[in-house]
């Protein structure tokens, strides 16, 4: 986990993606064009949540979430997504 200089806020989380599968379960390599977007990931810095309702996910947690869910950004060379805790669909 690396330490970041970003503060979401309100309801938002920080998440660091997991690396993308470079090979198959039988051992056939994956080339870049076909790769999948991951879908798992690790909370990096959390937010303060809103007035009623505070946040469950913690700063560590490995999460799942949609695929197409918060918007990418990508600082010192390391890509994050940001998105609502609601988009997040379990704790791993």
């Amino acid at each position: 986990m690396s330490k970041v200089n970003i503060q979401p806020l309100a309801d938002r989380v920080l998440v660091e993606p997991a690396a993308a599968e470079e090979k198959t379960a039988s051992g056939l390599y994956i080339p870049d064009t076909a790769k999948e977007k991951p879908q798992k990931g690790t909370v990096v810095a959390i937010g303060n949540g809103k007035k009623d309702e505070p946040l469950t996910v913690k700063v560590g947690d490995t999460v799942l979430y949609g695929k197409y869910a918060g918007t990418e950004l990508s600082v010192e060379g390391h890509d994050y997504l940001i998105m609502r805790e609601a988009d997040i669909f379990a704790i791993l």
